[in-house]
């Protein structure tokens, strides 16, 4: 059974087996060689599968270093690669937790979870030419803390992770790249535009899917997202927002006044 096996590889600790089983899910979702039905209970995934390193600190902890270093630029690259780790988890959580969605749904989220594993593959192989591996720096949790907040809720889930949390990419990745480019990274900077234009796509999907699940709840979507904000007391964080980014992945001007 398709939901089975998504929970099986929410489960999956090993990284590579992990995206093997998403690619096949995947593979198999978009032929319709699944059986796609419901569990009558739905378990609460705590802890989703992760290997043993890196271990996971509150965010003040992850150190901060100066990417002119190569040290800092692979600390940069590590923290990523984390990142990207976590979205494929959330991928996966947003695919198992809510089993009664349309079929696009479905594939929509499936199709982020193997374009989030195609950019894990990447920063780990980028880690490896510059002499690391993942798991090798400290790393922190806080995507998956929402995710746990939110798992009641398909119209919070979809408005608070996607769309609020992953969208923070959309702001900080241009400066990397800039930072990046002034020292010379050419490689790590192509793998953050791939990274950058994908994940435009996937803010976008969170928006799709947040307005589906408010029209089903006949609820109006805008006033629903800042008063969502404001229960949940998040933000943007420091910097600027990456406005046009923003609005290719659907955001209307009420909701970037109100993130601002």
């Amino acid at each position: 059974m398709f939901f089975s096996r998504v929970k099986s590889a929410l489960l999956e600790n090993d990284p590579l087996a992990k995206i093997s089983l998403v690619d096949q899910l995947y593979a198999d979702l978009i032929s319709s060689h699944v059986d796609m039905s419901t569990h009558e209970n739905i378990d609460v995934i705590e802890i989703p599968g992760r290997p043993s390193y890196p271990e996971l600190v509150h965010p003040a902890k992850v150190a901060r270093r100066k990417l002119s270093t190569e040290q800092g630029r692979v600390a940069l690259v590590h923290a990523i690669c984390h990142i990207e780790f976590n979205a494929i988890n959330l991928a996966l959580d947003a695919v198992y937790r809510f089993q009664d969605m349309p079929r696009d749904y479905y594939i929509d989220w499936m199709k982020v979870a193997a374009e989030e594993s195609k950019h894990f593959l990447l920063l780990h192989a980028r880690l490896a030419q510059l002499g690391s591996h993942y798991g090798e720096h400290l790393a922190h949790n806080g995507l998956w803390e929402m995710a746990i907040k939110t798992q009641h809720s398909i119209v919070e889930r979809m408005a608070l992770v996607p769309r609020v949390l992953e969208a923070r990419g959309l702001d900080v990745t241009p400066g990397m790249i800039d930072r990046l480019t002034t020292v010379g990274d050419v490689e790590t900077v192509n793998i953050l535009k791939i990274i950058l234009h994908d994940e435009i796509g996937h803010v976008e999907t969170g928006t799709k899917w947040f307005r589906y699940a408010c029209e089903q709840e006949n609820i109006d979507s805008e006033a629903t997202f800042i008063s969502l904000l404001a229960e949940y007391g998040v933000t943007t964080g420091n910097g600027p927002m990456h406005i046009d980014a923003r609005q290719q992945a659907g955001f209307s001007q009420t909701e970037l006044n109100a993130l601002s």
